[in-house]
C-alpha cells in the first residue's frame, strides 16, 4: 500500500469542515497532522467542540513550513477561503479548497494560476462531483439517450439558524452564493458556458439580516434554458432537493440529491433500461470521500485531476454572475 500523504487543515468554520476532517483521520491515503485557525476566537470554540477532540493544533507557520506536509485543506468561513489558499500555495501545498473560493474572480484566477506555475494541484469542494446521482445523468447526456437538452433545472433549499444566515449575509449573492453554487457547477459540466445569466436574489424571511434567502436563477443557453433556485428558509428541505433534465428522446430526475435516486424517462428501449419511467437504483457514496481519494491519486502520480482549471475557473465566474457580479 502506498504511504499516506501528510495533510493538515487550515483555517475553520466552513460548512463541510468536520465532514473533511473526519476523512482525512480516517482514510488510509492521508496522515493527518493537524490544524491551524488563525483567528483567535474561532479557535477557542474549535477547542471546546467535541467534534474537534483530540485535534493536534498547530500555529501557521508550523503546518506551512513543514517540507514534509504536502496538502492543504482551506476550511474556513468563506470570506477566508482565497487568502488562506493563497498562503497554502505560496508555501508549495497541493489543496484541498472548499466552496465557492470567495466571491474575486480575478484573485482567484490568478490563484489557478499560481498553482498551475508551480505544479500544484487545487481541488475545489463542490460536494456532488462524487455523486453516483450526477454520473448516471453525464451518462445519459454523453450517451445520447436524452436526445437534446432542453430544459435543466435545480433546487438546493435548506432551514438555517439565525447565526447562519448572518453569516451568508456577507455577499449580494446569500444562499445562491452558499448553496446554489453546487448545482452551477454541475449545470457548467453539463453545458458549459450560459449565453445569459438573470438572477433574482429576494429577501423575503422576516429577519432582519439583508440575507438573500430567497434565490433563483435563469441560465440562457444556445438550445436550452436552466433554472437553480436556493432558498434559507424550507422546513425539512433536503427531500426536496432535485436536479432534472429535460430533452428531446428523454428526462431524468435525480431526487433527492443525497442519497441519490434517480427516475428515467426514454423515448424508447436503451440496453438494460425501457421505454417510458422507470426508478434508477445508484450507489449511495458518502460525501469527500471519493474527492479526497482522487486528490491522493494525482498527487501521487503527479497527475492533473479531471476537473480542470479551466472548468473550476468558468464555475466561479458563472456562480459571481449568478449573484449579480457582471
Amino acid at each position: 500500500m502506498s504511504t499516506p500523504i501528510r495533510a493538515g487543515i487550515l483555517g475553520t468554520g466552513h460548512g463541510h469542515d468536520v465532514g473533511k476532517l473526519r476523512v482525512l483521520q480516517q482514510s488510509p491515503d492521508w496522515e493527518f497532522v493537524g490544524a491551524c485557525e488563525p483567528d483567535p476566537e474561532a479557535r477557542v470554540r474549535r477547542e471546546r467542540d467535541p467534534a474537534w477532540a483530540g485535534v493536534r493544533w498547530l500555529d501557521e507557520r508550523e503546518l506551512l513550513d513543514d517540507p514534509t506536509l504536502r496538502m492543504v485543506a482551506v476550511e474556513s468561513d468563506v470570506p477566508r477561503l482565497l487568502p488562506l489558499a493563497v498562503k497554502a500555495v505560496a508555501a508549495g501545498k497541493h489543496l484541498h479548497l472548499d466552496k465557492p473560493p470567495g466571491a474575486d474572480l480575478e484573485a482567484f484566477r490568478a490563484l489557478l494560476d499560481e498553482a498551475q506555475r508551480r505544479r500544484l494541484v487545487i481541488q475545489l469542494g463542490y460536494m456532488f462531483r462524487y455523486n453516483a446521482g450526477f454520473d448516471f445523468i453525464r451518462r445519459t447526456l454523453s450517451e445520447g439517450w436524452l436526445g437534446e437538452a432542453h430544459y435543466l433545472h435545480g433546487c438546493i433549499n435548506t432551514d438555517i439558524s439565525p447565526e447562519a444566515r448572518r453569516q451568508n449575509a456577507f455577499h449580494a449573492g446569500g444562499m445562491m452564493l452558499e448553496l446554489g453554487c453546487h448545482l452551477i457547477d454541475m449545470l457548467v459540466l453539463l453545458m458549459g458556458r450560459p449565453a445569459e445569466v438573470h438572477p433574482f436574489l429576494r429577501h423575503d424571511d422576516a429577519a432582519d439580516d439583508g440575507l438573500a434567502d430567497n434565490t433563483l436563477v435563469v441560465f440562457v443557453f444556445d438550445h436550452a434554458i436552466a433554472t437553480i433556485e436556493s432558498a434559507a428558509n424550507e422546513a425539512h428541505a433536503f427531500p426536496r432537493r432535485q436536479f432534472e433534465v429535460c430533452g428531446t428522446r428523454g428526462s431524468i430526475v435525480l431526487q433527492p440529491l443525497e442519497p441519490p435516486a434517480l427516475r428515467l424517462c426514454l423515448r424508447e428501449a436503451r440496453g438494460d433500461f425501457q421505454a417510458g419511467w422507470q426508478e434508477i437504483r445508484v450507489e449511495d457514496i458518502p460525501r469527500y470521500a471519493r474527492d479526497l481519494e482522487e486528490l491522493a491519486r494525482c498527487i501521487r502520480a503527479g497527475e492533473p485531476l479531471p476537473y480542470t482549471y479551466a472548468h473550476d475557473a468558468l464555475v466561479q465566474e458563472t456562480v459571481l454572475r449568478a449573484c449579480g457580479v457582471r
